[in-house]
């Protein structure tokens, strides 16, 4: 079961099983044929379409297609995600990050960013030696940067603040 949200707009509820897909219990029957690339032939009701898969956001679920020239904003939500909006506990997985402490105790090598820097999820923040190892602390969230609580060369302990949002 999923929940496509199209541009901020309709909901449509999907069930597919092994080679059937229904919309809005209504069975969907359609033609698909990979062109090149990103892009895509389809037909639905003996019509034929053009698709172009324009941006693929795997984690958020999200994606941005073009149907016809048609840009559209496809939010999809799985069994999981609606049952957690049930319980009200939606948006709790990407809540904000506030700040970002050491996992282990080691050696700051490298910071990657700067007081007012904007980091998205994922972006390398910092380098921390531990063990001989090289570490690369990745930012968990988005955020701007308030506050660098280290420097290059400083030793940490575990669950240090490093960096504040």
């Amino acid at each position: 079961m999923y929940q496509a949200n199209v541009n901020n707009g309709i909901n449509y509820h999907i069930n597919y099983a092994e080679k059937e897909i229904k919309v809005n219990e209504e069975l969907f029957e359609w033609d698909i044929q990979p062109v090149s690339g990103n892009l895509y032939h389809l037909i639905r009701k003996g019509k034929s379409y053009r698709l172009e898969v324009v941006n693929v956001q795997q984690e958020e679920k999200k994606f941005i297609l073009k149907i016809n020239g048609r840009k559209m904003e496809v939010q999809l939500k799985d069994r999981y995600d609606l049952l957690l909006e049930k319980l009200g506990m939606a948006g709790i997985a990407s809540a904000k990050i506030n700040q970002v402490k050491a996992p282990m105790p080691g050696l700051i090598l490298d910071i990657k960013v700067q007081e007012g820097a904007e980091v998205k999820k994922g972006d390398t923040i910092m380098i921390l030696e531990a063990m001989k190892m090289e570490n690369v602390l990745k930012s968990p969230g988005e955020g701007i940067v308030k506050a660098i609580k280290v420097k290059k060369g400083d030793s940490v302990e575990k669950n240090q603040v490093l960096i504040e949002f």
